[in-house]
């Protein structure tokens, strides 16, 4: 009876390691690194199709600008400064005024990356600090042609309850008092894909 058992036992063995041979043989080497995945095992549900409008305040002046030049290009080599960079830590509130309802910042910088025109490369963030989006972010990346009535770019992701996001969003200058200044209000409405 003993010897039943362990020829039952090897048996059982045995097909357990043909069977994962077979699995190996048969799986490519370069799709090793990947695997399909089940959502719910990350906590996703149901996608939502969501909209979000912040005012957007580009800061250059007063003694706590929320924009600062970082590069300048070399004098005498752009009429419109192409290459000049930004960063940004701006305020995005709830109304046009700078005194509404703060729901974030956008956090990031931008470039003047066209020769001709007053096209930049916006690249940042919208970290958002209210409601139950508190901590989570969007990254928005795109080209953003200044003097267009309205300019669309990409959502590209986000983290927290962003995570996978992806959409695009409208933006349209809302007021520039002085443009010597550089300071902005811009209106961002954000159309976003997200779990």
């Amino acid at each position: 009876m003993e010897e039943a058992l362990i020829s039952k036992t090897q048996l059982t063995i045995l097909s357990f390691l043909l069977t994962l041979t077979l699995v190996f043989a048969l799986t490519k080497p370069e799709d090793g690194f990947v695997r399909a995945m089940d959502r719910k095992l990350l906590g996703l549900k149901k996608e939502k199709f969501s909209h979000f409008r912040f005012f957007w305040h580009d800061i250059y002046s007063g003694r706590n600008p929320s924009a600062v030049s970082i590069i300048q290009p070399p004098k005498n080599t752009s009429k419109n400064g192409f290459g000049s960079i930004s960063m940004i830590d701006d305020p995005l509130t709830e109304g046009p005024e700078l005194s509404s309802k703060l729901l974030g910042k956008a956090q990031g910088f931008y470039a003047l990356a066209s020769q001709n025109e007053a096209a930049i490369l916006m690249s940042m963030n919208f970290h958002i600090i209210q409601g139950k989006y508190n901590g989570s972010t969007l990254t928005i990346l795109g080209r953003n042609n200044v003097f267009n009535k309205v300019r669309e770019m990409s959502v590209i992701g986000g983290s927290g309850l962003f995570r996978f996001a992806r959409g695009y969003v409208l933006a349209s200058t809302h007021k520039l008092d002085d443009p010597s200044k550089g300071d902005v209000v811009v209106e961002y409405n954000v159309y976003v894909l997200h779990y």
